[in-house]
């Protein structure tokens, strides 16, 4: 609504001292014209552009009638040397990292000299050291005079660049609070509706000895070399490493989205030399990919499509489907899942970004699949999603579901697994057992060797 994308149904936005007002057709254009840019969390960047093409996209200055590129060259210098963005204009946005393309998308609505710039969870794709960039060129932003709006969950980030804050649940103000003296144990439960109770480390567990998925000597270039690990019945496993490690790269692999070079994978004891994603879904694997709206969900189907998506067999008869039954499955998913959503035929693209992952999730356990790869489960989601999550995962792994659990955000990693491996240079170097020290997590995935 701030950026005239949609009309508010009452009330009225105010841009200093003008009201934001116009139809549908130029609502839009009229709150541009008032220097409202936005930043939303799936970027807009044209990915075969480059870094210059994309800070003028549809801007481009001209000389005779021709696009004058050197003068786009330096126009797109200046913008980004302003917010200290360390990127040559002529490279192509595909080569740059989730964190540069993060701050050229800042940059881009830096170049129309804004009054307001909205930022959407900006950090919530990148590693710790990259969301160093981005603070300090919001921080930047501000000592320009733009007046920034920050959406985060990220505690931590929120008191390092704002003197107050706004809290909201459930589409209304649940508060504004000055963080100086301010807990953030309070805005937390002003943001879960109760009081916020903390989430022990896992305590040590008696696992089964029973492996269900072994991986034993894999090679996928160029990040991976020498991967051999168990996963036992029952057994939350998490994955640490740097952004770029090849965490991704190997759930890809084991589950047959991407082909390796070396090694074998053996689910309950039968070697599968190259495996095929369809065929390891029939073996009982589940797969969340890093990116749900790229890869996770289809936005303009209902919550009901989406989470039967992988059985169709359970819900249809000679060949036709059964609405009744696929509805019936769902609401079961969805109550298990806590999806919040008006019906189960609700658009899953209309739903916030944790129910979209409890979703994908309670997909696979409607598939009733034992071992579940989960690739940044919680990416993108608000707090009371993620703990959520790990209680969904926690009884997954009491049920006797097996979980690999990656995630970037470090201290999430003992709340919800038994065990962490750290993957460094294309292989594990270290192994840590529950309870998990955070700070020792921490610090050996900073260490270089």
């Amino acid at each position: 609504m701030l950026t005239g994308s949609e009309r508010p149904d009452s009330g009225d936005i105010w841009i200093g001292e003008t009201r934001l007002e116009g139809d549908e057709a130029t609502l839009t254009r009229r709150a541009a014209e008032l220097g409202v840019r936005a930043v939303y969390q799936e970027l807009s960047l044209v990915e075969g552009l480059t870094v210059a093409e994309n800070l003028c996209l549809g801007q481009w200055p001209r000389r005779n009638g021709m696009i004058d590129y050197l003068q786009m060259a330096q126009d797109a210098q200046r913008c980004l040397q302003a917010l200290g963005v360390d990127v040559s204009p002529e490279q192509l946005v595909s080569t740059l990292s989730p964190a540069q393309k993060q701050l050229v998308e800042i940059a881009r609505v830096m170049k129309g000299e804004p009054r307001v710039v909205i930022l959407d969870e900006p950090t919530s794709s990148l590693a710790s050291a990259e969301v160093e960039l981005v603070i300090s060129a919001v921080k930047k932003m501000s000592a320009l005079g733009v007046a920034v709006i920050y959406v985060s969950h990220r505690m931590e980030e929120i008191r390092r660049i704002a003197s107050c804050a706004t809290v909201m649940r459930d589409g209304q103000v649940a508060g504004d609070v000055m963080l100086e003296n301010t807990s953030t144990h309070h805005i937390v439960s002003l943001m879960l509706g109760r009081d916020h109770v903390d989430i022990a480390p896992v305590a040590p567990q008696e696992i089964v000895d029973q492996a269900v998925l072994e991986v034993r000597a894999l090679r996928h270039k160029p990040k991976l070399e020498d991967i051999s690990f168990t996963l036992r019945r029952g057994e939350v496993l998490g994955i640490a490493g740097l952004l770029g490690a090849g965490r991704s790269e190997l759930l890809k692999a084991i589950v047959g989205l991407e082909t390796y070079e070396q090694g074998e994978i053996v689910i309950n004891g039968e070697k599968i030399t190259r495996p095929d994603y369809g065929d390891m879904l029939k073996r009982g694997i589940g797969y969340t990919p890093e990116n749900r709206k790229e890869a996770g969900i289809i936005p303009w189907l209902g919550v009901d499509e989406n989470t039967v998506l992988t059985n169709r067999q359970k819900i249809s008869a000679n060949g036709v489907l059964q609405w009744s039954t696929i509805r019936r499955l769902t609401e079961e998913v969805m109550q298990r899942m806590t999806v919040k959503a008006a019906s189960s035929e609700t658009p899953i693209g209309t739903l916030s970004g944790g129910n979209q992952q409890k979703v994908v999730i309670g997909r696979w356990v409607y598939a009733a699949s034992q071992i579940l790869l989960l690739d940044e489960p919680t990416r993108g989601v608000d707090i009371e999603a993620k703990q959520q999550i790990y209680r969904i995962v926690r009884e997954l792994a009491a049920e006797g579901k097996s979980v690999v659990f990656i995630s970037s955000e470090v201290e999430e990693l003992p709340l919800v697994c038994d065990r962490i491996l750290l993957l460094q240079h294309g292989t594990f170097s270290q192994e840590f057992h529950s309870p998990v020290n955070v700070d020792e997590l921490m610090s050996a995935i900073l260490s270089v060797h």
